[in-house]
């Protein structure tokens, strides 16, 4: 069995469908939409390949017209993208973001996996870096063999007592100095973070279409390229 994880796609669909394997399934640990050009053909594809998926901030700020509670920095780029995003998905897609499961548990290969956008004690919204203190509370309260997680868009696996604790980075916006899509692999009982190039120009064109500001612009292309806006 291998499974493929991904999260924080954020409607970067030519990283999502350059994605170099599927596995025998995908999980998918939210933020669909927001600061990318096509959130339609994203959570299409995500429809059509994966059952496993969680809901993110951005899917619940997008779905239910509320604030993705996103860092200063962020929150320019966050709501002209929000608004955008609103205005092009269907009504089909918009219930699909508001109906996604806050947490799952998944039983596979003898093994339990609980996934979450965030961390399990706030799943939207809680920020838990790698080196945190607060992974011990939190894989405590879950028992599980692994706990899955994104948000941060930066990749790390961390044992922390008896579970591994797994954040594969972000495919769509990751944050690793280069503009690489990042994602997991689970397979033959373990984990391994993986990333890979795929044709970032192309998003930065369907990025300067977008109808936002020029200053939002730029910060999306500086963060897709570099993962930073310092």
């Amino acid at each position: 069995m291998k499974i493929v994880v991904v999260s924080d796609l954020h409607s970067n669909f030519d990283a999502f469908s350059a994605l170099p394997e599927w596995g025998d399934e995908l999980w998918v640990l939210g933020d669909l939409v927001d600061y990318g050009p096509e959130p339609n053909e994203v959570v299409e594809l995500v429809q059509k390949k994966s059952k496993v998926v969680v809901r993110g901030n951005h899917d619940h700020a997008v779905g239910f017209g509320v604030e993705p509670r996103c860092p200063p920095r962020y929150r320019p780029m966050a709501f002209e993208t929000q608004q955008f995003t609103i205005r092009s998905i269907n009504s089909g897609i918009s219930r699909y973001l508001q109906q996604l499961p806050l947490q799952r548990v998944v039983e596979s290969n003898g093994k339990r996996f609980f996934l979450c956008h965030a961390m399990p004690s706030d799943p939207l919204y809680g920020y838990c870096p790698k080196d945190s203190e607060q992974w011990g509370e939190e894989v405590q309260a879950i028992g599980v063999d692994y706990l899955l997680v994104g948000h941060t868009h930066t990749p790390f696996i961390r044992k922390v007592g008896h579970t591994t604790v797994v954040n594969p980075g972000s495919l769509g916006q990751p944050k690793i100095g280069k503009p690489d899509a990042c994602y997991a692999v689970w397979h033959d009982g373990h984990f391994e973070l993986k990333h890979f190039p795929y044709p970032f120009n192309e998003t930065l064109k369907k990025l300067e279409r977008l109808p936002v500001s020029q200053e939002v612009k730029q910060d999306l292309g500086t963060i897709l390229v570099s993962g930073s806006l310092s």
